[in-house]
């Protein structure tokens, strides 16, 4: 089973190398790493030519966005599955891959996720925010609540037949596809308990208070777009869910 892992850079040269050496360290050897740069002016592309042992295809262009760069990659990849590695993150531990292709031995399963966890990006050893996606359920999509989307990997034939992340959404395409495979279209989960994805803070959704507003009437959006029933005040609920994975 090949498991490709789809990374969108762009000027990362703070961070690159941390996502690169993840995935040259995971145990699990068929992987296909593919790097989707929206043409950086920094130093990412010398990094991950440097550091990339594992990547097999680097595409280097001006794009619409990250989920426009996404998509590209998706479209490159060869992959049984796939998943997204964001530039500023980074396994946990190498067995992660290992992990989740155990679980996708049941030819049942379509797709798996997991938990992952926050760190300050100038202490990457204290854990800061832990999301687990342990008590995830259907129903939790109306308070905009999902599983942790860097700890989700599916089958590429779920893209092919529901298709990739929209760009009418800015900061939320992944809350979209999710409701999309999971909701609508029943596709099979498996949820794992493992810590899947070390993620630094500062990321778009949050990084000031209009993203925050934003990624609200998104979800939102999202949920109208698929008939699923709540309002702006229970998609701000999860705020106070998130309470709970605060760590001190």
């Amino acid at each position: 089973m090949k498991i490709s892992i789809i990374t969108a850079t762009y000027n990362s040269e703070a961070t690159i190398k941390d996502t690169l050496e993840s995935v040259n360290a995971q145990t699990y050897p068929d992987i296909e790493h593919i790097i989707v740069d929206g043409a950086s002016k920094d130093n990412t592309l010398d990094l991950v030519k440097k550091y990339g042992k594992r990547v097999s295809l680097i595409i280097s262009e001006p794009d619409k966005g990250i989920y426009d760069a996404m998509n590209k990659g998706i479209k490159a990849a060869t992959g049984d599955v796939i998943g997204i590695l964001n530039s500023d993150d980074f396994f946990t531990s190498n067995d992660v891959i290992a992990t989740m292709v155990n679980a996708f031995e049941n030819d049942e399963i379509d797709a798996v996720f997991g938990d992952i966890h926050y760190v300050n990006p100038d202490n990457l050893n204290k854990c800061v925010r832990y999301y687990s996606s342990a008590a995830f359920n259907l129903s939790l999509f109306k308070f905009g609540i999902m599983p942790a989307h860097p700890s989700f990997y599916v089958k590429r034939s779920c893209y092919e037949k529901y298709g990739l992340y929209s760009l009418d959404y800015k900061i939320a395409s992944d809350f979209d596809l999710l409701i999309r495979f999971l909701y609508t279209h029943k596709i099979k989960y498996q949820y794992l308990k493992k810590d899947f994805v070390t993620m630094r803070t500062g990321g778009e959704s949050t990084k000031n208070l209009n993203n925050r507003m934003l990624i609200n009437k998104e979800d939102l959006k999202a949920c109208r777009k698929y008939g699923i029933t709540t309002n702006i005040f229970m998609i701000m609920l999860k705020y106070l869910y998130k309470i709970f994975e605060l760590k001190v």
